[in-house]
């Protein structure tokens, strides 16, 4: 299917909150004041609730200025500080969470999250402290890829660099079980029970079927949360995407049929990706990139209904600042 509105981004995409309660302040995380400040910056009017911009969209009848708010991830503090905001203000949103909590396996991407949130005084000395562990030469890795490293920069201005490159070395430097044991030295180091934490990080199944009640979008966002998706096998995908599918139609006692939104982990997808979408019967996804990418064959902002663009909340706040 074809777009015409190519040159806007028409989502803006959140993750963590904070309010030094019992979710504390993280890196690119905001409180409910910087959550106020967006939403009066984007200006009320130019949000659209989810379900009127899914018909919008569908029907080619978006303005540019027109717009939708999405949370992707299914992490406990958009419950506990934005949902009160948005049901205050009457937006209804787009809510996309992977499904692995709900299986008592959760992808450890948020418990790793947390874990250098909570336990360094830094991110930086959390990376100083897992490259430690780590123990290995990294300087011709890093020369090799600082071409990568300057164009994700540009992609993600909010990152530092050395947020990209503790990406490269997770994503691919090592292999999932080698960062993971990484990991989970550190933590056993620090005596980090991560378990007894799970609720306070993670969605429960009854908010995500309090989400579904008062009438917000809940979409796909993988099983498992790989972070390059793209690089995983068709089959692979596939499962990814049905598994997650299968929780959610269960969770909120709805027909598969009836859930056709989701938004790319990481903005990681593939011509595999998207053929599996179209045949699970979605109809809107979301990536989190404003650029073009021709090796990608994505040449528009807005490239297909599957490849709406969004623009990450950290972009704005820095705009408004």
């Amino acid at each position: 299917m074809s777009y015409k509105n190519n040159n806007f981004f028409h989502g803006i995409m959140f993750h963590h909150f904070h309010d030094n309660k019992i979710h504390l302040k993280s890196q690119g995380s905001i409180d409910k004041d910087d959550f106020y400040k967006i939403i009066n910056f984007i200006g009320i009017n130019n949000i659209l609730d989810a379900d009127v911009f899914y018909e919008k969209l569908k029907n080619n009848k978006l303005k540019n200025n027109e717009v939708c708010l999405t949370f992707d991830d299914a992490i406990k503090s958009q419950i506990d500080v934005a949902l009160p905001i948005l049901e205050e203000i009457k937006i209804k949103s787009f809510f996309f969470v992977y499904t692995s909590m709900f299986h008592d396996h959760p992808d450890n991407l948020e418990v790793f999250r947390y874990f250098r949130t909570n336990f360094f005084n830094s991110v930086n000395e959390f990376y100083d402290d897992f490259y430690k562990v780590l123990d290995k030469d990294l300087f011709f890795f890093f020369e090799k890829n600082n071409n990568k490293i300057n164009e994700t920069k540009t992609k993600f201005p909010f990152y530092t660099i050395e947020d990209i490159k503790f990406r490269l070395i997770r994503d691919n430097f090592l292999t999932k079980d080698e960062y993971e044991q990484n990991m989970f030295h550190m933590i056993k180091e620090k005596k980090y029970n991560y378990k007894d934490f799970y609720k306070k990080i993670f969605f429960q199944k009854n908010d995500l079927q309090l989400l579904d009640n008062l009438g917000h979008v809940i979409g796909l966002h993988s099983h498992n949360h790989p972070t390059l998706l793209e690089k995983l096998s068709y089959h692979e995908q596939k499962n990814e995407y049905e598994k997650c599918l299968s929780f959610i139609s269960s969770i909120l006692k709805k027909p598969k049929n009836k859930i056709k939104c989701m938004s790319h982990p990481c903005g990681s997808y593939n011509n595999d990706t998207l053929d599996i979408l179209k045949k699970l019967g979605m109809e809107l996804g979301f990536k989190q990139t404003m650029t073009f990418e021709s090796e990608k064959g994505i040449k528009k902002i807005n490239n297909s209904f599957l490849e709406i663009a969004r623009e990450d909340q950290a972009n704005i706040y820095r705009s408004m600042n």
